[in-house]
């Protein structure tokens, strides 16, 4: 079995590093082990652009900060021979908001995965949960070290219990003795106390100094040892604060001889010397939500009399006499114990032989065994990823059809145009384009669900965009909350966006006044058709039109004026195209979906072979660049997609992806092709994490959906635009699901 490890690694100062080489060596070099001699090798996580002379085993390392390095990492894994990954996840090592960049590795994993959790939160934020699900999701098992992240899996994350896998945090197989290490250290005639591990406030040290006095009053002869360097984070963002203030402390109480503290990452051979010198172990955390302690780990395992506070992973590990707790803070309760211990070494002795019998099955070899047991469950049970399904049409897999984002976005005016997280920001008004999405997607929604709620919130819509209209037909675009105009003409964009809705309307109208009202704005709008410059707002335009003349087939000055918009189009197409390059542009930009889409529903009404050839040429050169691997990647507005150029990834928007679901749904009228319905679906599901991030864009708490990604992550303010634009997405899967039953 050749098995490809993921995580930091030694030399770097840093606990997780040191547990994935632990794991590696037990798992590769396990003398124990009567299996067959495994290989691999292991892919680091590299901090702040900082480089380690790593061991040999390091083949590959990704800079933490840098997307794409984590898709070259698995490109090399994916061609390796390995037959198997593990991954060491820790939110704080991997780059974007909570670690998501690992995202996109992991689906990219053509092999079975392993992920072993060092922290799993009882209370996560919206992107940590999001981000440890999709995590989840793609792993074949988890691995967890105590009961109480079991719990937390299956109740707040909604993991599958079968998945997950209970293995203890393993102890390097290091002996010495207590009177060897006491004399190495010059602690012989000492009562020794021990914390050791990063230095930081949630460690709680000013605690064991506080109880101090209490005991040297008693035992004169007492040491604490404080050992370890402050965390890297810590020293990031406030420096030796929280140390000199423990230094402080111990001057104040007069505990210069009786506390030492050691600012050093030292080896484990070190390490497990100081262990074994320690008469009593401490580990004083401040609060409960220690879900695992390696610390507290090596200190059980080599036998040490352990005294902790309550969190989480000390009271699963300490239960049955393997130690003893104390309540958070409480230095007066840690005094005493630690006074009775010393007094009282019988009882010192049968705690610490309570621990050393529970540490013998804890041994890194054993792990190792256990981990590789359970590396080969996996291989035997468990589908590679060259033999996923297909992406199927599934509305059981679609989250319930939902306003209730919407509602929360209209009032009597219109839709707010932005929002704060999922609450409406009123400070930045309404404008033309969100208030004619919305009208299009109420109609879609009664059209197709009679939803009542769609119809009531029609003519707020309709009512805006008949304010917004000027005398000569043009269109405002912007309206403060004080129902103030911000400007005098809108956008060419802003202004299609309306002919669309407004001819979906003349097509589907609920009752005659809409009808009614519709077609009055929409022929005061007419004048101004053929003044457009704008090839997207002249695309936006064609598709009211054809909504128009589908149920005004006979209107022949309307369908010439369809004709020559669409040759505009086509000739762009042609003075911008080559053999490597089918677009209307020198570029691929913003809501591109929409030019193919606008050629496609005018080759449906007009039947011209020459803007058909054009409107699948173009939309399969999109679908080349946008809908690969299985998912869409949409050209992100950061940079877009020159011509000869790289194309961005971020940020990726959400029009853009309903622009594609149009587009698709369309081409399938046109062509009776069924795969286009599997490419509409599979775009959908860019909105529930089927994307570059592996990270969902719909809000299944608010049912609103963010406005895109960026290279950090989610960008999670949930504006009209992305929520509409998830709203005709969805009703346009409803639909495509109807057409393709009537074709099968």
């Amino acid at each position: 079995m050749k098995i490809a490890f993921i995580g930091t690694y030694v030399p770097r100062e840093c606990g997780i590093g040191t547990f994935t080489h632990n794991l590696y060596n037990s798992v590769l070099k396990n003398i124990e082990s009567k299996k067959k001699i495994n290989t691999g090798f292991v892919v680091a996580l590299n901090d702040n652009d900082l480089t380690y002379k790593y061991p040999e085993e390091v083949k590959l390392t990704i800079k933490q900060d840098y997307q794409s390095d984590y898709i070259e990492a698995v490109k090399y894994i994916n061609l390796s021979g390995a037959d198997l990954c593990i991954l060491e996840h820790e939110f704080g090592i991997f780059g974007g908001e909570s670690g998501v960049y690992i995202l996109p590795l992991l689906y990219r994993l053509e092999i079975p995965l392993i992920v072993t959790l060092h922290t799993v939160l009882k209370n996560p934020s919206y992107n940590e949960k999001a981000v440890l699900q999709e995590i989840c999701k793609m792993a074949q098992k988890i691995v967890v070290m105590s009961h109480k992240a079991i719990e937390f899996l299956t109740e707040v994350y909604q993991v599958p219990i079968e998945k997950i896998a209970l293995i203890e945090h393993g102890v390097p197989n290091i002996h010495f003795t207590p009177e060897a290490a006491k004399k190495e250290f010059k602690l012989e005639n000492k009562k020794v106390l021990l914390t050791f591990g990063f230095v930081g406030r949630n460690k709680g040290i000013e605690t064991v100094i506080k109880a101090l006095p209490k005991i040297v009053e008693k035992y004169p002869n007492v040491v604490y040892i404080v050992l370890g360097k402050t965390h890297p984070n810590v020293i990031r963002h406030s420096g030796e604060e929280y140390r000199i203030y423990l230094m402080r402390l111990v001057n104040s109480l007069h505990l210069e001889k009786n506390v030492v503290f050691l600012n050093e990452f030292i080896d484990e051979q070190d390490l497990f010397k100081y262990l074994y010198a320690s008469d009593i172990y401490i580990t004083p955390y401040v609060n409960e939500a220690q879900i695992t302690s390696g610390t507290l780990s090596y200190a059980v395992g080599v036998g040490t009399a352990v005294i902790s506070t309550p969190y989480w992973h000390a009271e699963e590990l300490l239960a049955d006499g393997r130690g003893l707790l104390f309540n958070f803070n409480d230095y007066e309760e840690l005094s005493t114990i630690i006074n009775d211990l010393l007094g009282h070494p019988v009882k010192m002795i049968g705690l610490k032989k309570q621990a050393a019998d529970y540490g013998k099955n804890i041994t890194w070899p054993k792990i190792g065994d256990r981990y590789l047991e359970l590396a080969q469950t996996v291989l035997t049970a468990q589908l590679t990823a060259s033999e996923k399904k297909e992406v199927e049409l599934d509305l059981l897999a679609l989250p319930p059809f939902s306003l209730a984002h919407i509602n929360r976005l209209t009032d009597d005016t219109g839709i707010i145009q932005h929002a704060k997280f999922g609450i409406p920001n009123l400070k930045e008004g309404y404008c033309l384009d969100d208030n004619s999405r919305a009208l299009l997607m109420v109609l879609m929604a009664y059209e197709q669900m009679k939803d009542k709620r769609a119809l009531e919130l029609s003519p707020i819509y309709l009512s805006y965009i008949h304010y917004l209209q000027n005398t000569d037909g043009t269109f405002r675009n912007f309206l403060s909350f004080s129902r103030k105009y911000l400007d005098e003409v809108g956008s060419e964009d802003s202004f299609g966006r309306t002919i669309w809705a407004l001819g979906y309307l003349l097509y589907k109208a609920p009752n005659d006044a809409y009808y009614q009202t519709g077609r009055l704005i929409f022929f005061n709008a007419l004048p101004n058709f053929e003044k457009l410059k704008s090839i997207r707002g002249i695309a936006n335009t064609m598709i009211g039109i054809c909504f128009y003349l589908k149920n005004n087939p006979s209107d022949d000055s309307m369908t010439e004026r369809l004709r020559n918009m669409a040759n505009i189009l086509v000739k762009h197409y042609n003075e911008n195209q080559s053999s490597e390059w089918q677009w209307f542009e020198s570029l691929l930009a913003y809501d591109n979906g929409i030019l193919p889409l606008a050629l496609l529903h005018s080759a449906q009404i007009l039947n011209d072979s020459k803007i058909t050839k054009v409107a699948i040429e173009s939309m399969n050169f999109l679908t080349k660049h946008t809908l690969k691997d299985n998912y869409l990647s949409i050209i992100g507005n950061e940079k877009w997609f020159k011509k000869e150029g790289e194309r961005s990834v971020f940020a990726q928007q959400p029009i853009d992806a309903m622009a594609s679901i149009l587009m698709y749904h369309q081409a399938f009228h046109l062509t009776k092709d069924k795969e286009y319905l599997n490419k509409l679906y599979t775009s959908f599901l860019w909105f529930l994490g089927e994307n570059d991030l592996r990270m969902s864009l719909y809000d299944f708490e608010t049912q609103g959906c963010c406005d895109g990604f960026e290279n950090y992550g989610v960008n999670r303010n949930q504006g009209a635009e992305s929520s509409l634009a998830y709203l005709i997405s969805y009703l346009t899967v409803l639909q495509a699901y109807d057409d393709f039953h009537k074709v099968i």
